[in-house]
């Protein structure tokens, strides 16, 4: 190629003319050097796993001396060349400016190729003392650990056989062949010594006894707790929108809301301070972690905050963070993996090791994807501190899903369920799997004066469709065309420049609005109609809220994961049969009407009945800022799921329920002469005890009794006792894992109790069997909470 390019040439000829002898020298050491390093490093990482970073460190190496003096030999050769050629490169760069001079051209273009390899070497030599560095703090552990157990104990360092810590020659072993698979190792002082292993299996860990030799003292000294500080309700919400930090357009949204909200927080913080009536409350340490946010987990929500994309998520974590800082508690908000390490405690490595302290919150609220993330990077601590968390799951995770061995073996098992967790810290978005905690979201309740307005201001032939998406439109011209022939349609359909084809041209739509914006729209309208997704948000609510009557559609079958791609791979079995079953169950007529969208006769009819319909905005208690207050009140202030497990599961000789047959002898109640266990709850005064009919869940049982299934009660009633007191003749009693027991089987006249507590469980139903139930009263407007619950 060089011969048809003059230039090149000479270019080749002038890099060769300035190959001076001291050139090559410095080329030489350079390649020499190179080597050199490349041969120690090999040497010294030449037990890592393939597809390791050299500046990851694994330190399996014989002396931990010996592995920092050749880095730092490496370092100081490195720098001294540096130095010498230095001096040469200024020496000959001089001549060569002298000689320069003489034929009217400087050698500066001669200067980039040396000053590139002077820059390059440096970089080196700066690597190498960075590494140096490292391996000096990851080692000064295992160097310090080294010192000790030099002093004659290396016979006191064997695998004990203790039958209390049965697995611990087990975790030697282990540790044997794969305490270089993680930095973390290193970093707590393991150097590949059976000293090490167990000092860290005995001391990190807690899979081996503590060894005589070593000082118990610090170990066993725990640090002293902080003093407890009183909760204070706040008013003033400045200082929460800037622990939510910004740059994200889900943040922004979510601080715009909290703003908004503001006054109405205050006003239910002063209702929620009168009704507690000074009750001591202890500040909480909690830690919220936004795991579908982070980078990690591929955050697909920011991006579409202005293009229509779900807001129910973000809804729901903007109200949770304002509870918990109105409630009076410290909060820290991370939306970053990085973040999420360094407020747990997480040491160097790949998340093998448990944290480098005790955790120091109390609580922790996260999603799956957070609940994922911590347990990738948490090591044995995330089975210990588990119990601390409260996930936020929008369609709830059902026992049977949540145990990971009965999943797996009876078919449950999902992408996002089998986290053995008590069911009871998933938290939901409506109060539709009593198994978990319904936490919910709040909206924006109007005064008297809002509310006349609103009834002067109704457009009585005005309707507003529910979908951002043009997706949502397809296919439904139909319903559009019947709808259009009674009210004018509006939408709020994003688009960029064109209007969606999904659209039809008599439906006029606004675009995208913001939420003050689309507040107005709903004031004037009439009608809110849904097209069957999305499934159970928050919009229903904010419409009815603002005077709107819901027309939804009704689903026949159901949808539920077994029937409904939506739905498939979600932790929950549970049938939906419209689009907003709250809406439909725990409102209905005159503000939800739902309807056979298949049977056109029957949709317009709605729509001439929902004409002639006036209805008042209604916003259910729970789903104000004050419900929401009382009910994450209650939570934080009674649930603790790390205390001692309660009644195991009966044996030969349980003792008898605390109930007796009512009066109608239908169902049990709590007999008064029972004793109630100091600070239980809910209390057990408010339980009642139902059969349920063959093929029906306890959910269904209790609601049709006018109560709520609650799963907390179900030890109380797993009993034979319990059976004979409701005059069920049990020919035969069986203790077997299935989360539809206790349950009376028929034929055959067996009774079958649980034998794990995890899988107690509301739901779920069997033709097979009829379910002993634990039911319970509720507040009026606030079903999360029984009558004396708060």
């Amino acid at each position: 190629m060089l011969a048809g390019h003059p230039d090149g040439k000479i270019m080749v000829r002038r890099w060769l003319g300035t190959l001076k002898p001291f050139r090559l020298f410095v080329l030489g050491i350079g390649f020499f050097t190179l080597c050199f390093l490349m041969t120690s490093l090999g040497g010294q990482f030449s037990a890592r796993r393939l597809g390791d970073s050299p500046f990851t460190i694994r330190t399996e190496v014989t002396g931990g001396l010996e592995s920092r003096g050749v880095l730092r030999k490496m370092s100081d050769l490195l720098e001294m060349m540096v130095r010498r050629m230095d001096a040469l490169a200024r020496l000959e760069n001089s001549s060569e400016l002298h000689r320069g001079a003489s034929d009217g051209r400087l050698a500066v273009d001669r200067l980039p190729p040396g000053t590139g390899l002077m820059e390059r070497i440096q970089a080196i030599a700066q690597n190498v003392s960075d590494i140096a560095v490292k391996v000096d703090q990851i080692l000064r552990h295992s160097l310090l650990l080294h010192s000790k157990v030099s002093e004659g104990r290396q016979d006191q360092c064997e695998a004990p056989s203790d039958p209390q810590f049965p697995d611990c020659s087990g975790k030697v072993e282990w540790m044997r062949a794969r305490w270089t698979s993680d930095p973390c190792y290193a970093f707590f002082g393991v150097d590949g010594t059976e000293c090490s292993f167990l000092v860290y299996l005995s001391e990190v860990e807690w899979f081996c006894p503590p060894l005589p030799w070593r000082n118990h003292t610090a170990a066993q000294t725990a640090p002293k707790a902080l003093p407890k500080v009183q909760a204070a309700f706040r008013s003033n919400l400045s200082h929460l929108l800037e622990l939510v930090g910004s740059g994200k357009e889900s943040l922004i949204f979510m601080k715009k809301r909290t703003k908004r909200l503001t006054a109405q927080w205050a006003l239910a913080a002063q209702r929620l301070e009168q009704k507690l009536g000074g009750a001591r409350r202890d500040q909480k340490q909690i830690l919220v972690h936004i795991g579908f946010l982070t980078e990690e987990s591929g955050d697909v929500f920011s991006p579409r905050v202005l293009k229509g994309g779900p807001l129910g998520e973000m809804v729901q974590w903007a109200d949770i963070l304002a509870a918990l800082y109105v409630l009076g508690h410290s909060l820290r908000i991370t939306v970053s993996l990085k973040e999420l390490q360094s407020n747990l405690g997480v040491p160097p490595g790949r998340g093998s090791c448990p944290l480098t302290g005790p955790l120091s919150f109390d609580l922790i609220y996260t999603d799956y994807h957070g609940l994922q993330q911590m347990k990738q990077h948490m090591g044995l601590s995330f089975r210990k501190y588990r119990c601390r968390i409260r996930v936020i799951d929008t369609f709830g995770t059902e026992p049977a899903y949540n145990h990971e061995e009965y999943a797996t073996l009876h078919g449950y098992r999902t992408n996002w369920g089998y986290w053995n967790l008590n069911p009871k810290q998933f938290m939901t978005m409506f109060p539709h799997t009593p198994d978990n905690s319904f936490m919910g979201f709040v909206s924006e309740e109007l005064n008297e004066t809002e509310k006349q307005l609103i009834r002067n201001g109704k457009a009585g032939n005005m309707a507003v469709v529910y979908g951002k998406e043009s997706s949502i439109w397809k296919g439904k011209e139909k319903f559009l065309s019947i709808l259009n022939k009674y009210m004018e349609v509006h939408g709020t359909v994003y688009y960029e420049s064109q209007r969606p084809p999904e659209v039809p041209a008599f439906v006029k739509n606004h675009g995208l609005l913001p939420q003050p914006e689309f507040q107005q729209l709903l004031r004037k309208a009439k009608l809110f109609i849904g097209f069957g997704f999305p499934y159970e948000g928050p919009a229903p609510l904010e419409a009815i809220a603002n005077g709107c009557i819901f027309l939804q559609s009704r689903f026949s079958p159901p949808h539920s994961s077994l029937t409904h791609e939506f739905f498939r791979g979600k932790p929950t079995s549970r049938e939906v049969f419209s689009q907003h079953p709250y809406a439909e169950n725990f409102i209905g007529k005159p503000h939800v009407w739902t309807v056979d969208y298949n049977n056109t006769q029957e949709f317009e009819a709605a729509i001439k009945g929902i004409m002639s319909t006036q209805v008042d905005p209604y916003l259910p208690y729970e789903y104000t800022c004050e419900g929401m207050l009382e009910r994450v009140h209650a939570y934080i202030q009674h649930q603790d799921f790390c205390a001692a497990p309660g009644p195991s599961p009966p044996g030969p000789h349980a003792p008898q329920s605390p109930f007796v047959l009512a009066p109608n002898a239908t169902h049990l109640e709590w007999a008064r002469n029972a004793s109630v266990a100091l600070g239980a709850w809910p209390p057990g005064h408010s339980l009642q005890v139902w059969l349920a009919e063959a093929g029906r869940a306890c959910t269904d049982a209790c609601l049709d009794h006018g109560l709520v299934c609650e799963p907390s009660f179900f030890p109380l009633l797993n009993s034979r006792d319990a059976f004979r007191k409701l005059q069920v003749p049990c020919d035969s009693t069986e203790s077997e894992m299935n989360h539809l027991y206790p349950a009376f089987a028929q034929p055959g006249q067996e009774c079958y109790l649980q034998k794990e507590p995890l899988l107690f469980s509301c739901a779920g139903a069997s033709t097979k069997y009829r379910r002993l139930c634990p039911c319970r009263d509720f507040r009026k407007g606030q079903v999360a909470l029984c009558q004396a619950c708060l």
